[in-house]
C-alpha cells in the first residue's frame, strides 16, 4: 500500500500537470471508485472545474478545485495515476477513471485491485472528514518528540500498532513503520505508553528520517506502485529490516526475524530491539 513517502513522491509529479488545469472530460470507469455516489454523477461535476493547488494529507491526494470543491483521492492498495502530458494515455486494462485537461494533458488512475476511492467534498465537509481519519503529519514542523510524546501517553497497544493507526500519525504504514522501529531500536512489540524519553526521542527522529528517505529516493516500489511518468522507487534498496527475513542485520550481522503485530507482518532485528 503506498505510503506517505509514494503518495508524497505522487503529488509531486502530478502538481505541475493538474495545477492550473481546467477539466474538459472526466469518465470515471468503475462503480467502486466512487460507491455509495454515481460515478456518472461525479465525472459530470469534475468537468468544468479549475484545478488550483494538488496537495497531500497522510496518504490522501486532495486535488483544491478553484470552486473550493476538493476531489479526495485514496490509492489504498494498488492505486496510481499516470500522465501524458501531450496526447493520450496508452491502453490500460486496469484504468478506473480517465480526465483530460485544457492544457491537453490526460490523467488516468489505474487500480488493480479496485480498493481505491474518489470523493468529491464541499469546504464544509472537507475538514471534518479529514480530522476524523488522519492525525498529525509527522514531517510537519509542529511534529515535535514532545507530540509524540503525549499522543503515546496511555497507550497500551504495541508501538508498531500505534504507528499504523492513521489517527495518532498520519501516513505511516508498514514498510516505514517497520524501518523506523529498527532506527529507533525499539521492539514493535512494546507497549506504546511505556517509551521512556530517551526512546521517544529516538523514535521521533527515526519516524522522520525514514519517512524522508522515503521521499528522497521516490518511495518503495515492491510489486504495484510506480510514479506517473510509470518509473519505479528507489527505497526498496535500501531496507534495513522490511522484507529481510534470515538476512543479516547491517547494524550488528544478526539474522532479522519476522513476527506479526496488529495482524501484519513485521521484521526486526532481535539483538538491536530487545524487547
Amino acid at each position: 500500500m503506498p505510503e506517505l513517502p509514494e503518495v508524497e513522491t505522487v503529488r509531486r509529479q502530478i502538481a505541475p500537470v493538474l495545477e492550473g488545469a481546467t477539466i474538459l472530460r472526466a469518465e470515471i470507469l468503475d462503480v467502486r471508485l466512487t460507491r455509495p455516489v454515481e460515478p456518472e454523477f461525479v465525472a459530470d461535476s469534475l468537468v468544468g472545474e479549475r484545478i488550483a493547488t494538488v496537495e497531500r494529507r497522510g496518504k490522501y491526494l486532495l486535488w483544491r478545485m478553484a470552486s473550493g470543491r476538493t476531489l479526495v483521492v485514496h490509492l489504498r492498495m494498488t492505486g496510481s495515476l499516470r500522465h501524458a502530458p501531450a496526447g493520450s494515455l496508452p491502453a490500460d486494462a486496469y484504468r478506473r477513471a480517465r480526465v483530460v485537461l485544457d492544457t491537453g494533458a490526460e490523467v488516468g488512475y489505474r487500480d488493480v485491485r479496485r480498493f481505491g476511492t474518489w470523493e468529491l467534498l464541499d469546504e464544509g465537509h472537507l475538514h471534518p472528514y479529514l480530522a476524523s481519519r488522519l492525525g498529525p503529519e509527522p514531517l510537519a514542523p509542529s511534529f515535535t518528540a514532545a507530540r509524540l510524546g503525549r499522543l503515546l501517553e496511555g497507550r497500551r497497544a504495541p508501538v508498531k500498532a500505534f504507528l499504523l493507526d492513521q489517527r495518532r500519525i498520519a501516513g505511516v504504514g508498514n514498510i516505514y513503520a517497520d524501518e523506523a522501529l529498527w532506527r529507533a531500536r525499539i521492539h514493535p512489540r512494546r507497549v506504546a505508553g511505556e517509551l521512556g524519553l530517551d526512546e521517544v526521542a529516538r523514535l521521533h527522529r527515526a519516524v522522520r528520517a525514514a519517512l524522508r528517505r522515503g521521499v528522497e529516493l521516490q518511495g518503495s516500489t515492491l510489486r504495484d506502485y510506480a510514479t506517473p511518468d510509470g518509473s519505479s522507487g528507489g527505497m526498496q534498496r535500501e531496507f534495513h529490516v522490511y522484507g529481510r527475513l534470515g538476512e543479516p542485520c547491517d547494524r550488528c550481522g544478526r539474522p532479522i526475524e519476522r513476527i506479526v503485530v496488529a495482524g501484519r507482518g513485521t521484521w526486526f532485528c532481535p539483538h538491536c530491539q530487545a524487547p
